[in-house]
């Protein structure tokens, strides 16, 4: 069953992405650059799941210069740009979807500059990702909006890490954006997140030492995936219901 399940999964977004490819090659170049078809909207309220956002958006302020978001609108851009925003950081990445051309199109028009830096929600952070988002959240310009597809899992890590690197919270108060206040379920898939910074917490409790000497000479991401056992009810609510990415 669960594989057949699977196998639905993957042929259900093999024939999204080539709808997707067919919106992008049937519309004029014209509408296509400003990302306003209505096949792309449909594309993001619809198959994006962006009409439940229009209602909430899931923002939370982490600092004066700083705040933590599910996918935005257009108009929702606007708004953060009338607000002060210089900077949109997308965890979603690049990609063929509605939602992203229309960001890319409304950052565009209101002086909004947008990095995609790409995450995960499901797997253990990388070294290379960890030093990235340093690099990253170091480089932008402020005030920023970091955003997901939800902006409970992804939005949750990079919170975490924005709250320690620019505002040098412990870790322990820090991980606390990783909460079901914003959605996140630590049951899930998603808690792998939870054990990452947990992990770090019980090694540094036994050898104190700075978050990133701990990523760079003792963690071991391969290790944490192993040891990492997720709920089957947790997973079908945020896999099946919320539909979480």
């Amino acid at each position: 069953m669960a594989s057949l399940a699977k196998q639905w999964k993957r042929a259900t977004k093999r024939v999204t992405m080539a709808w997707r490819h067919r919106l992008i090659a049937d519309a004029p170049l014209w509408l296509r650059k400003i990302g306003g078809t209505p096949a792309t909207w449909a594309d993001s309220l619809l198959i994006d799941h962006g009409i439940f956002r229009m209602a909430y958006l899931n923002k939370h302020q982490l600092s004066q210069t700083a705040w933590r978001s599910a996918q935005p609108t257009p108009y929702q851009i606007a708004q953060a740009a009338r607000a002060g925003i210089k900077t949109i950081v997308n965890l979603r990445g690049e990609r063929q979807c509605g939602s992203y051309w229309l960001e890319r199109a409304a950052c565009a028009r209101h002086g909004v500059q947008l990095v995609n830096y790409q995450v995960r929600s499901r797997a253990a952070p990388s070294k290379e990702e960890l030093w990235g988002a340093r690099h990253m959240l170091d480089r932008v310009e402020y005030p920023i909006l970091l955003h997901c597809k939800s902006g409970s899992d992804r939005a949750g890590l990079m919170s975490v890490l924005y709250k320690h690197i620019k505002l040098g919270a412990p870790i322990a108060d820090a991980k606390r954006e990783l909460s079901l206040r914003y959605g996140h379920i630590r049951q899930s898939d998603t808690g792998i997140l939870d054990a990452f910074f947990e992990r770090y917490l019980a090694d540094t409790a036994q050898k104190p030492m700075a978050f990133y000497d701990w990523v760079d000479t003792v963690y071991d991401p391969d290790e944490l995936k192993a040891s990492f056992v997720a709920k089957g009810w947790a997973n079908r609510i945020v896999n099946g219901v919320l539909r979480r990415e």
